[in-house]
């Protein structure tokens, strides 16, 4: 069954080119393509085009059909479509010619864009709750840490002291600039498009107001145009939200990796939680955070994917934007996987204690010389050629108390400031107004 049908099939080869994998991703959008339909009959209700009776069956069966999707046994039949033709097939099956009322006002072009914009703005909270576990933990850690020195790099050069307070805090803090993003493609998604039809409206009297509270979307695309222009935009926002993560999540497993290796050997994790080699049995392979980096590095290519989809397609919908789904459903819980496997392993990480007494990181603490000089009254210029000399000529002796005061630094990590700052962005994913259209 297709929504368009006109009494003739297309031929099978055209069909199974065009329809490609949507009928296997569309299960993903049962539930909302059910809860935008509530939305769209109780409005139809409200402006005389079904009556009370009507509406109440109406509801009656979606609500059955929303039991079916949830139990997991929703199914689209041999056939049929897409999800939409599923569910209108579905109505019209047990309820007869009131089935076929839904559609009033509605086209498949709108009625897959309030799925599609319900979908990822639960998989965007979904996103920022993988993304705030992920952030208590390294914040847990850095507290945990905080005292515990460890050499910070330039060029890959050993540079100044660290810490990994300072380690986990900055990711932690690098999460919240991630987060913005994440907000960001959260308020693209949270606009209602139900309404604009075809992309040009209807001529009857749809109440758009109605179902925008009744979806609890924060406001709507009032331009019937724009609503159907916004189709590859929520998709390049989160994305693009998605790849801000990853980029911070990759250059994170990539420390690890580095970490975790002989020649640093500044952390570990327990047996169970690394691989082995096939010939060299001393080996502990850090292949989660391998595979990581790589599953990362291939999200951040996501958005210029759907950049390139819709570069330059002309106005109204097109079939190109179809593709989409294959591109940002599989992104969205990759980056999730990646969250939780990466706040999985570092719940197990081993830190090493007494990295910086080793002798090899003696001229981390050169900078500390030439600032104690500087602060006994020699200019910097001065203290700083001592320094250097003393380093030159094998006469340097590092003194390894360290004390940093200022905000942000070792021994004033600001933790709870950088947790506020998270919360404030994290606490605006809650939907204030949740759908209640089964009632």
């Amino acid at each position: 069954m297709k929504l368009w049908s006109k009494g003739f099939e297309p031929d099978k080869m055209i069909e199974e080119f065009t329809v490609g994998n949507d009928r296997e991703l569309d299960l993903r959008l049962a539930r909302y393509d059910v809860q935008g339909s509530m939305a769209h009959i109780r409005m139809l209700e409200s402006i005389g085009l079904l009556s009370a009776d009507e509406l109440k069956i109406l509801l009656k069966a979606l609500g059955e059909i929303a039991e079916i999707i949830e139990r997991g046994e929703f199914t689209i039949e041999p056939g049929v479509e897409d999800v939409h033709s599923q569910v209108e097939f579905m109505l019209t099956e047990r309820l007869g010619d009131v089935g076929k009322k839904i559609h009033s006002g509605r086209s498949r072009n709108d009625q897959v864009l309030v799925d599609l914009k319900l979908f990822m703005r639960d998989e965007l909270c979904d996103v920022a709750d993988a993304t705030e576990r992920l952030f208590s933990c390294l914040q847990n850690l850095s507290e945990r840490y905080k005292d515990v020195l460890m050499p910070g790099y330039t060029h890959l050069q050993v540079a100044m002291p660290s810490s990994f307070g300072l380690w986990f805090g900055a990711y932690a803090e690098a999460l919240v600039d991630d987060m913005q993003f994440l907000l960001a493609a959260y308020n693209v998604a949270n606009q209602n498009p139900l309404g604009s039809a075809a992309g040009y409206g209807s001529s009857f009297p749809l109440d758009r107001e109605m179902t925008t509270r009744l979806l609890g979307f924060e406001t709507l695309h009032y331009n019937v145009v724009a609503a159907q222009m916004s189709r590859g935009k929520t998709e390049r926002a989160a994305a693009m939200a998605i790849g801000a993560i990853a980029s911070t999540l990759g250059r994170l497993a990539m420390d690890v990796c580095l970490w975790m290796c002989q020649n640093f050997g500044f952390i570990t994790f327990p047996d169970e939680l690394t691989t082995g080699s096939s010939i060299m049995p001393h080996k502990k392979n850090p292949d989660v955070f391998e595979i990581m980096r790589g599953k990362c590095n291939r999200l951040q290519s996501v958005q210029n994917e759907i950049a390139l989809l819709t570069a330059n397609l002309p106005l109204g919908y097109n079939r190109d934007l179809q593709l989409l789904k294959d591109i940002i459903f599989p992104a969205t819980r990759e980056i999730i996987s990646c969250l939780d496997m990466a706040d999985f392993m570092l719940r197990h990480i081993k830190v090493k204690t007494d990295i910086t007494n080793d002798s090899r990181y003696d001229y981390l603490f050169t900078v500390e010389e030439v600032n104690r000089l500087v602060l006994e009254g020699m200019p910097f210029r001065e203290a700083y050629k001592k320094v250097g000399l003393e380093v030159r000529d094998g006469s340097y002796s590092p003194d390894r108390n360290i004390c940093h005061s200022h905000v942000g630094s070792i021994n004033n990590l600001c933790n709870r400031k950088i947790a506020e700052k998270f919360h404030r962005l994290y606490d605006k994913f809650k939907i204030t107004s949740f759908p209640h259209t089964s009632k």
